[in-house]
């Protein structure tokens, strides 16, 4: 009886003692070295904590939010392998955020769903993905339709941050209206709702995401677990040593008009002394530099302190365009101008205008024009300049960085061919190896599923010298 007495005691003690441990695991950062920039450390940390602030984030919210290997697969890819890029989205978010929250508490629907468009578009207005989704909720042409957003020429709403936000919040309310289950209704807003119906029927009925999580494709399987770990990691930036990138404008800096004329953003980056980068960033939803004339007045969203002087230019910037409407003398812009940044492009062997021309988003007559060709004969090894927008630059630079990255990596590293054993995950195949990550490891063998690893599949592996 006093065996039992002590073992109750002592149940009772772990039970109120675990929150102190793993609070105090917690805070001793465990660190481990990955080099990115001279003299870096990432932090990283053992599973309790992850578990234990995330269990903290779940008290927080109606979307239930668990840890397991695969929300700290994505952790990983956040926090480590592409946190520079987290430090950019923090820094959008400061934009955005705001934002989201007005609409989603307009729809009584918990705020952090704001961190889907994170996974959605890395807060990025001009996202568009390769089954051409588009914005910052990714909605691809017929499902706008759904939600009235207009996509013409002239303008794409799904690039609205307003408009397309509103959208979202009317979807996400169908879906989870539709399965009384926000994990499902996430996994719906990424894969459809047909997808999740179907992944049901094989289970047999089963309705909680991580049963249904065999039946359902790839990307949706990773979807929730993506979801989670942003989560995460947007509340514990600090904790990485991950500070946001400034943005360059809050949403509480800026102010919307509504105007009943057409106009473009050059004019007006001339009346009021903005750039016209400034004007696409603030106003992602007009698709070549011009307001058109609506049906209804069109919004305007400019910084606040230059409302007044665009109220005090409005009669000038209508008479310039009024004036120039049928100018074919109008004076056009140089590529430096319009803040395009030039590359430069050494033609290789079997590569021709219209390959270069659509590899660079621009025209035959563009890239002749820039380097003053009479024809269309081209050589190899010939320079041609092509200035493009800065965003394309810094997407060249990126990619070839990463491939600089690579290749240096690769001629620091000798390469082994594992089998894979029976009893074989590709968690414990990572630790025997001390791989430097598991979605490394999922990467180079163009794994997309990590219970994808039968006994007797052949693995490529990474050795340091």
């Amino acid at each position: 009886m006093n065996r039992f007495n002590l073992f109750q005691k002592t149940t009772l003690a772990l039970i109120f003692l675990f929150p102190v441990l793993v609070s105090y695991a917690s805070q001793r950062e465990i660190k481990k070295e990955h080099i990115i920039k001279d003299d870096d450390s990432i932090p990283i940390y053992p599973d309790l904590v992850y578990e234990y602030r995330i269990a903290e984030l779940n008290k927080l919210t109606p979307i239930e939010l668990e840890y397991n290997k695969y929300v700290r697969r994505y952790i990983d890819v956040y926090t480590i392998e592409r946190r520079d890029h987290l430090a950019k989205i923090a820094g959008r978010a400061a934009f955005y955020f705001p934002l989201f929250e007005e609409k989603l508490d307009k729809y009584d629907l918990p705020l952090e769903l704001k961190y889907l468009a994170i996974v959605e578009s890395a807060l990025d207005p001009f996202a568009r993905s390769s089954s051409g989704a588009v914005g910052l909720w990714q909605f691809k042409l017929h499902s706008s339709r759904m939600f009235n957003l207009e996509v013409t020429s002239y303008i794409d709403e799904r690039r609205d941050p307003y408009k397309s936000t509103e959208a979202a919040c009317k979807y996400l309310q169908y879906l989870y209206r539709t399965y009384n289950d926000w994990q499902l209704a996430l996994a719906a807003y990424n894969g459809g709702p047909g997808v999740v119906r179907k992944a049901i029927e094989r289970a047999g009925g089963k309705k909680s995401f991580w049963e249904l999580y065999p039946y359902l494709p790839a990307q949706t399987k990773g979807y929730v677990p993506a979801f989670i770990a942003v989560n995460y990691a947007m509340n514990y930036l600090d904790k990485h040593d991950i500070k946001p990138i400034d943005h360059g404008m809050s949403f509480f800096d800026t102010d919307t008009l509504k105007i009943n004329y057409a106009a473009t953003f050059q004019k007006i980056s001339k009346r009021l002394e903005i750039p016209i980068s400034e004007l696409r960033k603030l106003n992602p939803v007009y698709k070549r530099d011009v307001i058109p004339n609506l049906e209804e007045p069109a919004l305007l969203i400019l910084p606040k302190d230059k409302i007044v002087a665009f109220l005090k230019n409005e009669n000038k910037i209508y008479k310039d365009i009024a004036l120039n409407s049928n100018d074919d003398n109008e004076k056009k812009l140089s590529p430096a101008e319009s803040n395009k940044k030039k590359v430069v492009h050494i033609v290789k062997k079997g590569e021709y205008f219209h390959k270069i021309a659509m590899m660079y988003n621009c025209t035959i007559e563009e890239i002749r024009e820039w380097n003053d060709l009479e024809n269309n004969n081209l050589k190899v090894g010939q320079k041609l300049n092509i200035w493009v927008d800065p965003v394309f630059v810094q997407q060249l630079q990126a990619e070839k960085l990463k491939m600089q990255k690579r290749a240096e990596a690769d001629t620091n590293k000798r390469v082994i061919y594992y089998t894979v054993q029976k009893g074989d995950t590709i968690w414990s195949i990572a630790n025997k190896f001390n791989c430097e990550s598991v979605a490394n490891l999922l990467r180079t063998n163009n794994i997309q599923d990590e219970t994808d690893i039968k006994p007797g599949k052949k693995l490529k592996i990474y050795l340091d010298h």
